[in-house]
């Protein structure tokens, strides 16, 4: 099984690197921010004890989050591997993950971290604002603050994959399709490796 954790700053291209990833492995894309509007949706007991969360405006806890990403998972037995979008985010729920994962046999096989230049990333996410209309794209105070919340928050979980040496640095500058064939050679290459 190959699983992936797709990781970067806001503005990175995470979602968009993932859908290439997905179409040329075969993965299962996880995101956290999804799983929880479809619990929420659906009215599950995960998505109501989630929602006590969000009601607070508080984040919702690492064990509700684990059960939700283990149903997905039990949920597609078929599945050549799964791609993590936007989880882990502290070194407590990657240790987590980790369990979970192993528990089914099937360990994280790498951790991808997209490398764009703070400027980049600002000229990005102010263009996206421009057409979703997303506020926190919209101003640039917020912008950087964000950037800088993912670099204090991100530094110990890629030293925790480092350590495991799954952690690759992709540069994630220059046209989609650049990025995407970077993304894609890494992967093929950690994939041969495994079979």
């Amino acid at each position: 099984m190959l699983n992936l954790v797709l990781f970067g700053p806001p503005g990175a291209g995470k979602g968009t690197q993932a859908e290439f990833l997905i179409n040329t492995f075969n993965l299962i894309h996880i995101s956290t921010g999804e799983l929880l509007r479809s619990e929420i949706a659906a009215g599950t007991e995960l998505g109501k004890i989630a929602n006590q969360f969000m009601a607070k405006g508080e984040l919702v806890s690492d064990d509700v989050v684990i059960e939700m990403i283990k149903g997905k998972i039990n949920d597609n037995p078929e599945a050549k591997g799964f791609i993590f979008d936007g989880f882990p985010r502290t070194v407590d729920q990657a240790v987590a993950l980790d369990r979970l994962l192993n528990e089914k046999g099937t360990p994280v096989s790498a951790m991808l971290c997209l490398e764009v230049e703070k400027e980049e990333l600002i000229n990005r996410l102010l263009g996206r604002g421009k057409i979703s209309g997303r506020a926190d794209d919209q101003s640039q105070k917020i912008i950087e603050n964000r950037i800088e919340v993912y670099r204090n928050k991100t530094e110990p979980i890629i030293e925790y994959y480092s350590e495991q040496n799954k952690h690759h640095d992709i540069k994630g500058m220059g046209t989609i399709e650049e990025i995407a064939e970077r993304l894609i050679k890494k992967v093929e290459s950690l994939y041969n490796k495994q079979m």
